[in-house]
């Protein structure tokens, strides 16, 4: 039997497991594109085959990644909003921690996901956690009684998306979050934000 490296054979398993997805996402942020699982193996220090145990493919590591990352996105985002003073502060804090996520290299990962069309099924998997990462944001629109809640939340995601390719492109984090007040500061004051 191998040896294993943790108090049980369970705790080596997720161990072993969760070595691979951190060196997926690695992998994700620095070529943006899909890792070969020789590749993942050889970062998290592993042997080709190990990686089998845990992925049956690279369409189920990506699978995997995807399930890894967007839960850690929602809870990062949904963090940040709650610990807003208003409602309407919670847009803005929901805009700022999307990019902080681009500054944190995290948005890379999906960049990659995105690029790389992985199959349908991925893409449902993933067109759905972004729903989901988005729920807060129209929640928080819906509570100061904006009007068409979902249509200005598409807005504001434009708004974000384009900081975020600003980010991307090494434009400097303060700056882009500077511009991102001036389009949402005035929106959020007249919702009784403080902006």
């Amino acid at each position: 039997m191998p040896r294993i490296s943790a108090p049980s054979v369970a705790e080596h398993h997720a161990a072993q497991k969760r070595a691979l997805l951190d060196a997926a996402q690695s992998l994700l942020r620095e070529s943006k594109q899909a890792p070969s699982m020789a590749e993942v193996a050889a970062l998290a220090g592993l042997a080709r085959s190990s990686v089998y145990q845990y992925f049956s493919s690279r369409q189920d590591l990506l699978r995997a990644v995807v399930a890894d990352v967007f839960p850690r996105w929602t809870r990062r985002i949904t963090e940040a909003m709650s610990a807003a003073p208003t409602a309407a502060d919670a847009v803005l804090a929901y805009a700022h921690s999307n990019l902080d996520l681009v500054t944190d290299g995290e948005h890379a990962v999906a960049s990659a996901l995105a690029g790389l069309a992985p199959g349908e099924e991925l893409n449902a998997e993933a067109a759905q956690m972004h729903r989901q990462i988005g729920e807060p944001l129209r929640e928080a629109l819906e509570r100061l009684g904006v009007p068409e809640p979902a249509a200005v939340a598409n807005l504001v995601n434009a708004v974000v998306h384009s900081a975020s390719r600003s980010l991307e492109a090494g434009e400097n984090h303060a700056a882009v979050l500077g511009h991102v007040n001036t389009l949402l500061g005035p929106f959020v004051r007249e919702h009784g934000g403080r902006g």
